[in-house]
């Protein structure tokens, strides 16, 4: 409840304070990847972070042992993405190598490092220290890097965070690691705080330093909860982040393929293509900001299925591996049908749909 208040408070202010720092802060509407009507603050990770500072300092003492790495861990994704708010001048490698830091930074502290993925030939590699820590890195930037590509529409990066964070609580819980499920709680309110604010309305973003911040968070709770728990299998923390990882993964592919730059951003996400093909259709009297908003619920249900499936097979590898495999073609058949009209709506190209490109 601490982390919470804390967190909406400070979101709160920093609305009511934009006229002091909104030559710096603010997020204008041009931009191929903009979908807001007005500069609105993109600095609502600071109401995160202190959100979760405020928690892990009233926390009992199990829960802010796991907290208070994690915190300090996370001050360099949370630096190079604040950084890029203020001053847009970040690249994205710097970004990316920023929050890979930090889990090199999370390994320091604790020791913890992923040594197991159920997969033949990989475990064995992962039995090497060195291979075991640069891959948790990888990981964990990764997932850290999927957040901030969802974070593109109110209340859906915030949305996907709680349902994720909540699968990866009741997980800790059911297998009685209670301070890994209370330090998921603590998380979870300085997401919900920030969440007042966002959603529906849009008055704040979570920009790139709290999407950096709380997808390092995640992704190393994920790998806590299999390291301190031999019987849950490192799928289950996957599948919990299923959805923003499959975003990213084919990000990758998609702009590899048509030979543009990794980073190089578009309207091309799922999330874009809902707005363009769906909320705009089904929803043509509601303001724009509320088209804004609808777009989240489906994207929720897109990270809550997988997530549900983590938690109620939780230790059985095999299944949740081919559940992956499952969920990432189900992921592609949706894209293939948005692209291809089969919901009928405006061709792909159409500037009236919203969306760049074939």
């Amino acid at each position: 409840m601490l982390s919470a208040l804390a967190s909406v408070l400070v979101c709160a202010a920093l609305v009511v304070t934009r006229g002091w720092h909104g030559r710096f802060s603010l997020d204008g509407v041009e931009g191929v990847q903009k979908f807001h009507l007005n500069p609105t603050p993109r600095i609502g990770g600071l109401g995160a972070a202190i959100g979760l500072i405020a928690g892990a300092l009233l926390a009992p003492a199990p829960v802010a042992s796991v907290l208070w790495p994690m915190l300090w861990a996370g001050l360099p994704a949370f630096a190079f993405g604040l950084a890029e708010d203020l001053t847009r001048r970040v690249s994205v490698r710097s970004r990316l190598l920023a929050t890979m830091a930090s889990g090199l930074v999370a390994w320091w502290l604790t020791g913890v490092s992923l040594t197991r993925v159920e997969v033949w030939g990989v475990d064995a590699l992962l039995a090497w220290g060195p291979a075991s820590v640069l891959f948790t890195a990888f990981a964990v930037g990764g997932v850290a890097n999927a957040v901030n590509i969802i974070d593109g529409f109110n209340g859906l990066a915030a949305g996907v965070l709680l349902i994720t964070l909540l699968a990866l609580g009741v997980i800790a819980q059911t297998v009685g690691d209670t301070a890994l499920a209370g330090a998921c709680l603590v998380v979870g309110g300085a997401v919900l705080g920030f969440m007042v604010v966002n959603f529906p309305f849009g008055k704040i973003f979570l920009g790139d330093g709290g999407a950096y911040l709380l997808g390092f968070i995640i992704a190393w709770l994920a790998v806590l909860l299999a390291s301190r728990n031999p019987g849950v299998s490192p799928w289950a923390g996957l599948l919990a982040c299923a959805y923003p990882v499959l975003e990213v993964l084919f990000t990758i592919y998609r702009r590899t393929r048509r030979r543009h730059h990794p980073g190089h951003p578009d309207r091309l996400h799922l999330h874009s293509l809902i707005n363009a093909r769906v909320t705009r259709k089904w929803f043509p009297a509601l303001p724009p900001v509320l088209k804004n908003a609808a777009v989240s619920p489906f994207i929720w249900v897109c990270s809550a299925v997988p997530a549900a499936c983590g938690l109620l097979f939780r230790a059985q590898g095999t299944t949740l591996i081919l559940m992956f495999i499952g969920f990432a073609g189900l992921y592609a058949w949706a894209y293939r049908r948005l692209v291809r009209f089969s919901l009928g709506v405006r061709p792909l190209g159409d500037p009236a749909s919203g969306v760049i490109g074939k």
